[in-house]
């Protein structure tokens, strides 16, 4: 008689990403040297070894990932994303002379045409370096999400406010109005987020300040504003209420988990302790921040007080790429030089500073920043076979202290293939940069 030993049929999935290097960045900080990930849909439904995952799965798509690392999509805390536009235009410049005599004045020609073109660039440029997430403010934002869902990336966006009148849309009241329409506009969908964005304390009073905070959490969204970001903002802030600006927005009831600072430059410990008493999140852009001379944010005393701090690099007018590998190894090297201690911000906690914790800051905790089964597979696959990522023995180290954007080859958003082998899939690289001379022809004449 003969014996039939049956096999248990494989899952069939949409994707499987096996022999990398994955790096799960969970709780436990899960690795695996040859490892799979395997996607349905938008999810990732199994981590682990090759052999294992292959034994329960077969896929209508696989990427052999062998000589690579395999991990979560960076996340960019704080964009300007069409200031691509403006890369270059105005450098080596103070704050406060660059914004009122050479952005303002630029940003007063815009068009919402002209927001559509310069953000397809910059997803263009941060899907080709590891980007999967961004955080954005800025003018014409309803061009902003339409760009961002084009390219399939998953952002957060908002409407800058302030009490002058915008280029879009005119009277304060549009714009709030406007940012309103905008998060109903957007409610449910898969890539695109909203959030309320006052630009800053200097240009915002504290009846708007207020009416922002109100409608950010009648929504549930995230209120996001510029904080601190060198000591004449202090300065000003403290002539004008009495108070330094964290002071200012705890006296107005606006610092909550709710509130994303950006910069965070210029703090003092009572800043520091308030941030942390209130469980706000903190965006710090380190290029932007050094090119403006605008100083260096306390990042090491803000994590040992328990302050959630991510990284971004700002708009392309002040850095002048959206490079986060480059902001990862400039992260980790400032502070090491500034406090004089090579063991300040370890490569593991900066990694972290652009993936996880960025998750965490922008609502996205949970969900994305690490590589566990329920989670959106936003997935990266870097390229390890290069002569400065040689030899190989940790591969943690590399990515924060060599690896370049270049050397990502594969990205994967909310399960899409967004870019194969280098090559984008959803955008022509070619025609969004041939839009963007167009416009900066335009610009300076």
């Amino acid at each position: 008689m003969n014996e039939f030993i049956s096999t248990p049929e494989k899952t069939e999935v949409d994707l499987l990403i096996v022999n990398g290097h994955v790096l799960t960045l969970n709780g436990r900080d899960d690795r695996f040297p040859d490892g799979a990930v395997a996607v349905q849909g938008a999810e990732i439904v199994a981590v682990g070894d090759t052999a294992s995952i292959e034994a329960r799965f077969h896929a209508r798509k696989t990427l052999v990932a062998r000589g690579c690392v395999v991990m979560p999509g960076l996340v960019n805390g704080h964009t300007h994303a069409a200031m691509t536009l403006f890369r270059g235009l105005a450098d080596d410049l103070p704050l406060m002379d660059w914004l009122h005599r050479h952005i303002f004045p630029a940003e007063r020609k815009l068009t919402e045409e002209w927001v559509y073109r310069g953000t397809l660039l910059a997803c263009a440029e941060m899907i080709l370096s590891g980007t999967t997430t961004f955080c954005d403010m800025y003018l014409f934002e309803h061009m902003v999400a339409r760009a961002a869902a084009e390219a399939g990336m998953r952002a957060l966006v908002g409407e800058v406010l302030y009490d002058f009148p915008s280029p879009h849309y005119g009277p304060i009241e549009n714009g709030l109005r406007f940012t309103e329409s905008l998060i109903r506009e957007w409610a449910g969908d898969p890539l695109v987020h909203v959030a309320v964005e006052p630009h800053a304390i200097y240009t915002c009073s504290p009846d708007l300040l207020r009416r922002c905070d109100e409608i950010a959490r009648r929504f549930d969204v995230p209120l996001i504003i510029h904080v601190s970001e060198n000591e004449a903002e202090v300065r000003q802030v403290q002539e004008l209420y009495g108070c330094r600006p964290v002071e200012h927005l705890e006296r107005l009831g606006m610092l909550g988990p709710h509130l994303i600072a950006d910069h965070c430059v210029a703090l003092d410990d009572r800043d520091m302790e308030l941030l942390a008493a209130r469980s706000a999140q903190v965006i710090h852009n380190p290029e932007s921040n050094m090119k403006l001379a605008s100083g260096v944010a306390p990042v090491p005393k803000l994590l040992e007080r328990g302050v959630n701090v991510a990284l971004g690099t700002d708009g392309c007018a002040s850095n002048n790429d959206l490079d986060l590998f480059g902001e990862m190894d400039t992260c980790a090297k400032l502070h090491k030089v500034m406090m004089l201690d090579p063991t300040v911000l370890p490569a593991r906690s900066v990694l972290r500073m652009a993936t996880r914790n960025g998750a965490g800051a922008l609502g996205f905790g949970g969900k994305v920043g690490e590589l566990t089964p329920g989670m959106w597979a936003d997935i990266i696959v870097v390229d390890f076979g290069r002569p400065h990522l040689t030899p190989l023995y940790e591969p943690v180290s590399h990515l924060v202290y060599a690896a370049r954007g270049a050397d990502v080859r594969h990205s994967i958003i909310h399960g899409r293939l967004v870019m194969e082998d280098r090559k984008l899939l959803t955008l022509d690289v070619e025609e969004v940069m041939d839009h963007a001379r167009a416009i900066a022809r335009v610009v300076r004449s």
